[in-house]
């Protein structure tokens, strides 16, 4: 492997505590609290072990649906935004990302927690912006139904543009505090929204000042038409899931090209798949304890209990096992998590599958791309980055041995060969990952119109004299 210096890995670390989807038995892993997903203490010691390795992020899934199907962490967890304020006086460097939906939030809400995360961070704050796949979320939002796919997406644009215009209420000098003129604030530097659209009416301004990093990071995922648009649209991170390196190619090289087809630059879009790593002292041995991981997180009960998930929690356990899939079912995914049942079923019908072929086929241990070695497992993480099908790694942290031996093991041969930081860059989330800061708007139309009238007011070149013939 060659060693490159000029472009390197990021990492977010995924807490999930208990044990996330098809991980329903994490919880009794004795290195691991029982109650790890609302032990404070918990998150506190994870997120200082992965800023000592220097990860960029850590990252809180969030979800407000659940059923007595749903795995251990999503039973029991705690809200985000307590979460990560915890962290973020208990930490220095590392980002703090969380999941929030445009679904059943209101612009001005989000704005000013996530501003206020910020500033508690000193600019380390993300959002990454969900718009809920649990369909039977809306029922606890004193809704009927829960919104189709285009009115979704349409709320997230617009509310993720609300919310940026918000964190622009302030100029990032707006405050003088001058003791002396008893000035506290510019009035010239604070601007109302006064916007109106199609789902929002927010007038603003916005009752919290500018972080150092200009405005929180957005984060993305989603597969359909409707979330790669959006994440090409507003991502900054893209959050995704990549089976192989052709695959995770392939969506790199789509995100990428729709974001410069909207005219952003695409080095501003990252793409972070989600991954587990197994590391042992031989290849066959790491392969070992990833089915033995696998085997021992899981089964066949839990998994069909849970299948239903994407389909709208559809109850999977009322038809015959054995009889062909039901098709019939993809009509409850409509309002829910509609690409991945689409995949399941078109799976199915390619097979010829019966039900419960397609849940062991989906719930079996399976090999994934990043196991062996702390060599074998540095090699392959570079070989993606280096082909370009990621920009670095969303990894969950399961089984506490094993987070010890990535970051103890193969987080140095990265770091020996140039594409791992071994310090931070800077303060803020943007810093680190390589984004720019964001320009307050109204700062930066004041520029331009300077700029535009001090050239207006340069004296051009003095034209030739002409001299009048005899």
């Amino acid at each position: 492997m060659t060693e490159n210096s000029a472009r390197q890995i990021k990492l977010g670390a995924v807490l999930t505590g208990a044990g996330g989807p098809g991980h329903f038995n994490t919880w009794l892993d004795p290195e691991i609290p029982a109650d790890s997903s609302i032990d404070i203490r918990w998150y506190i010691e994870q997120a200082r072990i992965a800023e000592e390795a220097k990860f960029d992020l850590v990252f809180i899934v969030d979800s407000q649906f659940i059923t007595p199907d749903s795995p251990p962490h999503y039973l029991n967890r705690l809200e985000p935004f307590t979460l990560l304020s915890a962290l973020a006086v208990s930490t220095s460097n590392i980002g703090l990302v969380a999941t929030l939906t445009t679904s059943y939030n209101d612009p001005f809400n989000v704005a000013r927690r996530f501003a206020s995360l910020d500033l508690i961070s000193g600019g380390r704050a993300g959002w990454n912006v969900v718009t809920s796949g649990d369909a039977g979320t809306a029922g606890n939002f004193s809704q009927e139904e829960h919104f189709d796919y285009d009115t979704r997406y349409g709320r997230a644009l617009e509310h993720v543009r609300v919310a940026q215009g918000l964190w622009d209420s302030y100029e990032d000098d707006a405050f003088p505090r001058d003791r002396e003129t008893r000035v506290f604030l510019d009035p010239a530097k604070l601007h109302r929204l006064d916007h109106r659209g199609e789902y929002f009416q927010v007038t603003g301004p916005l009752n919290v000042s500018r972080s150092p990093q200009g405005q929180p990071v957005i984060f993305q995922a989603g597969d359909s038409e409707q979330g790669r648009d959006l994440g090409a649209t507003i991502g900054e991170g893209i959050f995704t899931h990549a089976p192989t390196l052709e695959a995770g190619l392939a969506f790199a090289t789509d995100l990428k090209s729709r974001a410069a087809a909207k005219g952003r630059n695409p080095d501003h879009v990252l793409i972070l798949p989600g991954i587990s790593v197994f590391v042992g002292d031989t290849d066959d041995a790491a392969r070992e304890i990833e089915r033995a991981t696998q085997l021992a997180d899981g089964g066949f009960e839990q998994a069909l209990a849970e299948f239903g998930r994407p389909f709208g929690w559809h109850d999977f356990r009322a038809y015959d096992l054995d009889a062909p899939f039901p098709v019939e079912a993809l009509q409850y995914s409509e309002r829910s998590f509609h690409t991945q049942a689409k995949q399941i079923v078109a799976f199915a019908e390619a097979g010829g599958l019966t039900l419960r072929q397609v849940v062991e086929a989906l719930s079996s241990p399976r090999r994934t791309p990043f196991v062996g070695t702390p060599e074998t497992v540095a090699n392959e993480l570079q070989r993606w980055f280096e082909a370009g099908a990621v920009d670095g790694y969303n990894i969950q942290i399961g089984h506490p041995a094993q987070f010890r031996r990535l970051v103890g093991e193969v987080l140095p041969i990265l770091r020996e060969r140039g594409v791992l930081r071994r310090e931070y860059e800077g303060t803020t989330l943007r810093e680190n990952l390589g984004l720019p800061f964001v320009q307050n708007r109204y700062t930066a139309a004041r520029a331009a119109a300077a700029d535009a009238a001090d050239a207006a007011s340069a004296p051009s070149e003095q034209a030739p004299q002409l001299v009048p013939s005899a």
